[in-house]
C-alpha cells in the first residue's frame, strides 16, 4: 500500500516537472481558455458523486456564467487522482478530500484550497458516508472487520483513515483490516455478490446498497470529528498567482452554488441524475451532505492528527497555507 502511495506521489512530481519546464499546458493565462464572447472556460476535475452537485447546479443556474465562467467537467475515481491533474495544469480547479490535499502539500505539491466543498452531517447513522455490509452478513460492528475485505475508493487516504477510526472506536484493531481499492459505483455490486465483506460508501452508492438490503454498521466521518469538513475545491498555486481574477470568480460562484444547493435539496437531488446513473427511486432516499460556506478548521486538525498517526504525511501539513 505504501509502495502505491509513493508511486502516486512520484507521478505528481513528474507532472510538476513537466509543468515547470514551460509546457503549453501549464497554468498560464492561456489555460483559462477565454472565448471571444468574454467567457472563460476552465477544466474542473470531479468525482461523480452527490458531493459535487452544487457545481453542476451552479452551472445550470447561471451562477458561474454570471461571473464570466464556463465549467468543463472531467471525472476521476478519487481526489488522489485529481491532485496531480490540477498540479500539472490539466485541470484549473479540482474537487478533493482534505486528506489528499494534506498529503500533497506535505510532499511539496504546490496547491491551494479555494473554497469549501462538503461536510459530514455529523449525525451517526444518518450521514452521506457509511461503512456497509451485505444483508446476510454476520458483521455487526466495525470491531468485526478484523481479517475482512473492506472496500474503499482510494488506499491510504481519508476513507481508510476514517474506517480505521471507526474500528478503533469500536475496540478493534484497524491494522488487521484488509483494505481493497474499488470505485464507489462498483461497491454495491461487489458487496451484493460477496466479493467484499464490507464497503465504505458515499452517496449515491450508499442508497444503492441500502436498496439491496445492505446494512450500515458505522458512520466513519462522524467518528473522525463532529461536522467534519470532508472536501475542498482547490487550484495550483501557480494558476492562482497567474490568474487571481479567475480564481476569485470561481470562489464567488462556488459559494453561491453551495448556498443554493443547501437551501434547495430537491434541486440538488435532481441534478445528480444528470451525471450519475442512479434510479429516481433510489435518489429519493439519498442522504445529502452539508454544504457550508466555510471549512471547519478544528475538524480538519482532527483529521490531520489521524493521518499523522496512520503515517500518511511526509511532514506536518501547513493548514495556514493550504486552507482558503
Amino acid at each position: 500500500m505504501r509502495r502505491r502511495l509513493f508511486t502516486r506521489l512520484a507521478a505528481v512530481s513528474v507532472l510538476l516537472a513537466a509543468a515547470a519546464c514551460g509546457s503549453s499546458d501549464g497554468g498560464g493565462t492561456s489555460d483559462a481558455g477565454a472565448s471571444s464572447g468574454g467567457v472563460t472556460t476552465v477544466e474542473v476535475g470531479l468525482i461523480p458523486i452527490v458531493d459535487v452537485a452544487p457545481l453542476y447546479l451552479g452551472q445550470e443556474k447561471g451562477f458561474f456564467e454570471k461571473q464570466g465562467l464556463k465549467l468543463r467537467f472531467t471525472t476521476a475515481q478519487g481526489g488522489a487522482a485529481i491532485v496531480p491533474g490540477v498540479a500539472s495544469g490539466q485541470f484549473q480547479f479540482g474537487f478533493s478530500n482534505v486528506t489528499s490535499l494534506m498529503i500533497a502539500q506535505s510532499n511539496n505539491v504546490p496547491i491551494k484550497a479555494v473554497s469549501n466543498a462538503i461536510a459530514s452531517t455529523g449525525v451517526e447513522g444518518e450521514d452521506f458516508s457509511a461503512i456497509t455490509v451485505g444483508k446476510d452478513s454476520p458483521i455487526r460492528s466495525p470491531k468485526d472487520l478484523a481479517g475482512k475485505r473492506v472496500a474503499i475508493n482510494t488506499l491510504k487516504n481519508i476513507n481508510e483513515t476514517s474506517v480505521r477510526a471507526s474500528v478503533r472506536k469500536a475496540g478493534g484493531d484497524p491494522d488487521k483490516v484488509k483494505f481493497v481499492e474499488l470505485a464507489f459505483d462498483q461497491m454495491p455490486a461487489a458487496l451484493d455478490s460477496g466479493q467484499i465483506d464490507a464497503a465504505q460508501v458515499v452517496e449515491p452508492a450508499l442508497a444503492t446498497v441500502k436498496s439491496q438490503g445492505g446494512r450500515v454498521i458505522a458512520s466513519p466521518l462522524v467518528d473522525v470529528a463532529p461536522d467534519l469538513t470532508v472536501a475542498l475545491y482547490f487550484t495550483s498555486t501557480r494558476y492562482a498567482q497567474q490568474n487571481p481574477q479567475v480564481v476569485e470568480k470561481f470562489r464567488k460562484a462556488t459559494a453561491e452554488s453551495l448556498a443554493y444547493a443547501d437551501a434547495n435539496p430537491d434541486e440538488a437531488r435532481r441534478i445528480v441524475t444528470t451525471y450519475t446513473k442512479i434510479p429516481a427511486a433510489v435518489l429519493e432516499k439519498v442522504t445529502l451532505p452539508k454544504w457550508p460556506a466555510e471549512p471547519n478548521r478544528a475538524s480538519i486538525e482532527a483529521l490531520m492528527k489521524l493521518g499523522e498517526d496512520d503515517g500518511l504525511f511526509k511532514s506536518t501539513p501547513d493548514l495556514d497555507k493550504l486552507l482558503p
